[in-house]
């Protein structure tokens, strides 16, 4: 019996890596959940922290969470990848049993969803502004701002 069941994982990478090395170690436990069966809810990425503790030497990690569904055969083997990897300093898995804990799992992957997508709309308001900001800055047919009269005696040509 091989039952899907809701889990949620929080892993520590070490942040004296590279920014990309982060990111490839971050697809390749999402790979890793996939190709043993997973899908993945949500996502939260919470970046670089101070560990309360030294872990290998290191005092600082990037925080990464992901809350997937997995048949239960499959996080003995995830566990295990996250283990052996070495750019990984901590990993824990948590499984969400019960409907209550169901419940609250659903609630923390929708409000990281909610989270994700306000501050994707966040960054594309900021382009938006800033676009429209140029645009207005480089538009030479606006008028004076100021309500001065302007003096027509000096531009018509007198005759005489």
């Amino acid at each position: 019996m091989n039952r899907i069941r809701k889990y949620e994982t929080m892993f520590i990478v070490k942040s004296t890596i590279q920014p990309e090395d982060i990111e490839k170690q971050i697809n390749q436990v999402k790979e890793n959940i996939t190709s043993n069966g997973g899908t993945i809810e949500a996502t939260d990425d919470m970046g670089s922290r101070q560990l309360a503790y030294e872990i290998n030497k290191e005092k600082r990690g990037y925080y990464y969470v992901i809350y997937f569904e997995a048949p239960t055969s499959s996080i003995l083997e995830l566990e295990r990848l996250n283990n052996i990897n070495e750019n990984i300093l901590r990993t824990i898995f948590i499984k969400y049993e019960s409907n209550k804990e169901i419940g609250h799992w659903q609630t923390m992957a929708d409000a990281t969803k909610k989270k994700k997508t306000q501050k994707e709309e966040s960054t594309t308001d900021e382009t938006t502004t800033d676009k429209t900001a140029v645009e207005n800055s480089n538009d030479t047919t606006a008028k004076p701002t100021t309500d001065e009269p302007v003096d027509k005696s000096a531009q018509e040509p007198k005759s005489e």
